[in-house]
């Protein structure tokens, strides 16, 4: 008996966790190749190619390359055969939103590759409170910011950093590394033992999360102390 080709299945009929629709549902974007994200934009096959082998023959055209994708336009793409208008719409649309993302971000997200730039960031929020809060530098890989998000606020003498709380919020945002900050009201810049030992927590922790603690900053109205730059991360 003759067997059948696997790549000639219907997506329909592969195990579930193989299909790219299921498998972004339960694992994420990131989880897909480009051609089963491209698979996903193209909807529907053929009773003789599958979406996802229709996207890795598109693919394959471009070399592989998304940025020679994003340069094709509704005309060039419906060459490939299987490829209607509605298809290539949707690939061009979803193209264009990409590239406006980048264009968006740009301005607005400096990268913080000292300790300086992150005080710069952080100071107008906490130098010069009258009670304690903790706050994160949420950054991409390429230590540009995602977000400057409140962690908790307290009293005179202290507040709650619940790692739980820290480590939800930089997944939700899909934080590579991040920053710890907070203030102490009484203008004293040294860390507490309660400071290092949380410090050297959330470090041990986030490194289980492939999330790198790049600094704790202790920011006061006369400065701030860093971590790093004092050798103790």
């Amino acid at each position: 008996m003759e067997q059948q080709d696997e790549s000639r299945i219907p997506i329909r009929d592969w195990a579930k966790d193989d299909r790219p629709r299921e498998k972004l549902m339960t694992l994420g974007a990131r989880s897909l190749s480009d051609a089963e994200l491209l698979a996903i934009l193209i909807r529907s096959g053929s009773a003789k190619e599958s979406a996802l082998d229709l996207a890795k023959r598109i693919l394959a055209k471009t070399g592989n390359d998304l940025h020679r994708l994003s340069a094709l336009g509704v005309t060039e793409l419906t060459e490939h055969k299987g490829m209607g208008d509605a298809k290539a719409l949707t690939i061009v649309a979803a193209m264009e939103l990409g590239r406006r993302r980048r264009s968006a971000d740009a301005p607005d997200r400096p990268s913080i590759t000292s300790s300086a730039a992150a005080f710069e960031l952080i100071r107008s929020k906490l130098a010069d409170l009258q009670h304690e809060e903790f706050w994160l530098l949420l950054l991409d890989r390429g230590n540009r910011l995602l977000e400057l998000l409140p962690v908790s606020s307290g009293g005179m003498h202290g507040t709650v950093a619940d790692p739980k709380v820290i480590f939800k919020k930089a997944l939700d945002k899909r934080a590579s590394c991040l920053v710890l900050c907070h203030n102490h009201p009484s203008g004293q810049l040294r860390p507490s033992e309660e400071d290092i030992v949380l410090t050297r927590k959330l470090t041990e922790g986030a490194r289980l999360l492939d999330i790198a603690v790049q600094d704790h900053l202790i920011v006061a109205s006369t400065g701030y102390y860093s971590f790093a730059d004092n050798g103790m991360m």
